[in-house]
């Protein structure tokens, strides 16, 4: 009997995040593709989704920065390629790909990593040699043009070895039909949005990088009462900055008109509730699930015009780019926004989903994802 395709990814853990999601949408995949998809991490939140999929779990410590635990995840690594006949090591992380790396030495399986992000600290010698493992798969994917970019002009890592493969959005659950008027009250209610107002939403973790403070400089800059603005995300233990925030808007009056909120289940109501999306990051994210998501539910979306924002935004077509940390300029774009006339919101509408559908579903992210496995698997069999 033939062996059954086995494909292990690796990532620090599974709790929330767009490295997390790709993870789980691409082991749905390989199960669904008939081969076995092994996801090996720390464990976390999202764990249940996985199994839910049939997608096996395996728990090792590979979030863990420390040497030694590096080390000793190399052996414990090797042994499940070994056991499990893995044919492809799929890498998410630094920490884990330097074991995932020396693991897959001597054996039959091929390390393959995704690069999520633009790592700093490329000018320390240390950082930049750390950061290297990610980009010496056998298969470098780049989930950006931005970041396929920032691996060329950074590492020594052989052009052909890199593969744009942009992050996807699951029409199945990111859809405006979908979302019942029962969902988006249920919401309504439990964020206590007044009636009658435009909302703005800026969905993000609470973290300085994200702009919070650039979005709430603005909406004093704007200077409107008939408004409400929800920040909604995990502080994942930043109370500090939490706090920060919350004192600064209580100094600039805007206790009425913006709250701040824990995570949230149901991101396709809460996008149908939006007038308007905000992603202000003040440092180029990789790619950026928010602006997709966004478009995808037909909401006019502003952003900072850095890292892949730039690729999925059509400026002044889908939404709205500003200069990065230019409260002035994201006040304008907001002005712009709220002026729009229902004609106009509803050709950006329509502009913003086909713009999803044509070019960043997660059915092209997996499909282009299982072509780089089978490419890989040609290479090495002549053939499949």
């Amino acid at each position: 009997m033939q062996k059954k395709l086995t494909i292990m990814q690796i990532i620090p853990s599974l709790g929330t995040g767009g490295a997390e999601q790709g993870c789980i949408d691409i082991a749905a995949e390989i199960v669904k593709s008939g081969a076995r998809s092994i996801v090996v991490s720390n464990g976390g939140g999202r764990v249940p989704d996985l199994l839910r999929i049939k997608s096996e779990h395996i728990n090792l410590p590979v979030h863990s920065k420390n040497p030694l635990t590096m080390l000793g995840n190399i052996a414990r690594i090797k042994r499940l390629i070994k056991k499990h006949e893995v044919d492809i090591v799929h890498v998410r992380s630094r920490a884990p790909a330097w074991s995932a790396m020396a693991a897959c030495r001597n054996t039959n399986a091929t390390y393959v990593t995704t690069v999520h992000a633009a790592y700093k600290g490329n000018g320390n010698a240390f950082k930049k040699f750390y950061n290297s493992a990610m980009m010496k798969g056998e298969r470098v994917i780049a989930i950006s043009d931005f970041i396929a970019g920032y691996i060329r002009d950074n590492f020594k890592t052989d052009p052909r070895d890199i593969v744009t493969i942009p992050r996807g959005v699951d029409l199945n659950k990111f859809k405006p039909e979908l979302v019942s008027p029962e969902r988006a009250i249920k919401l309504e209610k439990k964020w206590r949005v007044p009636d009658g107002v435009p909302l703005i939403l800026m969905p993000g973790r609470i973290s300085k990088i994200k702009g919070h403070h650039v979005l709430i400089e603005a909406l004093e800059k704007l200077g409107r009462r008939d408004i409400f603005c929800v920040m909604v995300g995990p502080n994942q233990g930043r109370t500090e900055y939490q706090s920060e925030l919350e004192s600064t808007i209580t100094e600039k009056n805007l206790s009425g008109i913006v709250r701040i909120v824990d995570s949230c289940s149901d991101m396709p109501s809460a996008y149908s509730l939006s007038s308007i999306v905000v992603a202000p990051s003040i440092v180029p994210e990789g790619f950026g699930r928010i602006p997709i998501e966004a478009q995808a539910m037909g909401r006019p979306i502003i952003a900072s015009n850095s890292g892949g924002f730039c690729e999925t935004i059509l400026d002044k077509q889908t939404g709205w780019l500003f200069e990065t940390g230019d409260s002035d300029a994201l006040a304008e774009c907001l002005r712009q926004a709220l002026s729009m006339s229902d004609e106009q919101r509803q050709t950006q509408a329509e502009m913003a989903i086909k713009n999803i559908h044509e070019n960043f579903t997660k059915d092209k992210m997996c499909e282009d994802t299982m072509e780089v496995y089978a490419d890989i698997l040609r290479t090495r069999y002549g053939g499949l």
